[in-house]
């Protein structure tokens, strides 16, 4: 079907193929972030149980160094302030980009003759195959 598509249409189509593959990309990545956030949260909480006097260990690459309770409360409430935004960005460059994707949709069914002074309101499918 593609091949008889006008040339515009045609570049139409792949914008929205490409969007729609942005829009699954920025929402794997704000699912992670979420995932992650929740995670240091949880953590976060837990510390609040830890007594001040406990020996703690965080992770530093594929080793496990020992800190102490302030810095590990701090590490994470830094974690989580900084997912948060992350995720706030996440979601508004999600909103972006299916904005996008429904003006760039609207367009092409509008080129193809599914809009205002478009073809007949048969619409694709009329015609021999």
């Amino acid at each position: 079907m593609q091949g008889n598509l006008p040339p515009e249409a045609q570049e139409k189509l792949e914008e929205l193929q490409d969007l729609q593959e942005t829009a699954q990309q920025v929402a794997a990545q704000k699912q992670q972030a979420e995932t992650d956030l929740q995670e240091s949260q949880t953590a976060l909480d837990e510390l609040d149980d830890v007594e001040d006097d406990t020996v703690m260990y965080r992770e530093v690459g594929e080793l496990l160094v020992q800190t102490d309770l302030d810095e590990a409360h701090d590490d994470l409430e830094e974690k989580v302030s900084n997912l948060e935004v992350r995720v706030e960005t996440l979601e508004k460059q999600e909103s972006r980009v299916q904005e996008q994707f429904e003006e760039l949709q609207s367009e092409l069914q509008q080129m193809l003759g599914g809009g205002p002074g478009g073809g007949p309101a048969g619409g694709p499918g009329a015609g021999g195959a």
